[in-house]
């Protein structure tokens, strides 16, 4: 049984549930799409295609098998697709945590490439949120490697989601289209889902973090990216400090995979290093800064 989502006051939220499906239906329209949860067979192998197509898998290692995401949808959990008419260019699949902790883990998502840049990630997030909130679940967690510059907007600016834990080389190795050879860091994120950022993003109105203004209020430089573009290590003991990525990890892994890695053991080293002893991530820039700071997030 899952507890009742509130406000913090002991308030069921259910105008934030309502407002919740308003936001996913303005984001699928705004995407033209139609986004709804699958659970025939047919459509569930499309779902793991889909994912297969996206990370570059071999046949017999897709992300996620059909009769894994058949189980799952069998069993109450989240698997849903973005359709433009009949064509699935999109999908996303989470299954519940622990049965007290009323979470969700948002396992994988993906967007195939002929919806690239139509908004369609977006619109799959806010119609797991609604999703999530009418079933009184308050979290949604998910992982993503902390060097994609993108993502890391996308989950923390746009969404609203909370940096909780770096996990260095979660998965272990993968040996897909994606992650090639690559160690597998991932960030842990938890989406609030009641919260006043997620509730700003689902409205569009995302609070943006600005690092040259922090810069230029002092705040120190833990990592950035030397002449050669590589990674140069600085201080991180101030209150408040930046922590750089490239602006496209994927391209310079396949320009020059030794600067590549360069990227991971530093960013490891620096990023797990200030969460590790206590600094919490509290917004990124999409010029490619991570904030941290030496207090709990607000």
């Amino acid at each position: 049984m899952t507890r009742p989502v509130t406000d913090g006051q002991g308030r069921t939220l259910a105008a934030i549930q309502t407002e919740a499906d308003l936001a996913a239906g303005i984001a699928a329209s705004a995407s033209d799409v139609t986004v709804r949860e699958l659970a025939e067979v047919s459509e569930l192998s499309a779902v793991s295609e889909l994912f297969q197509s996206i990370w570059g898998s071999d046949r017999g290692s897709r992300p996620v098998p059909t009769e894994l995401l058949r189980a799952m949808a069998t069993a109450g959990n989240y698997v849903a697709g973005a359709f433009d008419g009949d064509q699935l260019l999109g999908a996303c699949f989470g299954f519940f945590g622990e049965p007290s902790r009323g979470s969700l883990h948002s396992h994988i998502a993906g967007v195939a490439p002929g919806g690239l840049g139509r908004g369609l990630g977006f619109a799959l997030k806010l119609h797991q949120r609604a999703w999530a909130l009418r079933r009184q679940v308050g979290t949604i967690s998910w992982t993503f490697d902390p060097l994609v510059c993108r993502n890391a907007h996308f989950n923390i600016t746009k969404l609203g989601a909370r940096p909780v834990q770096y996990w260095p080389d979660f998965y272990g190795p993968m040996h897909d289209g994606i992650n090639g050879t690559s160690e597998t860091d991932r960030l842990l994120v938890a989406w609030d889902l009641a919260g006043p950022p997620a509730r700003a993003g689902a409205r569009g109105e995302p609070a943006h973090t600005d690092a040259s203004a922090l810069r230029a209020q002092g705040a120190g430089i833990a990592l950035a990216a030397g002449e050669d573009g590589g990674p140069v290590t600085g201080p991180g003991d101030g209150p408040v400090t930046l922590v750089a990525v490239p602006p496209d990890i994927e391209a310079l892994r396949r320009r020059d995979p030794a600067m590549g890695q360069s990227w991971r053991s530093a960013l490891r080293d620096v990023l797990h290093g200030l969460m590790t002893d206590g600094a919490a991530v509290t917004g990124f820039d999409r010029a490619g800064w991570y904030v941290t700071e030496r207090k709990r997030w607000s």
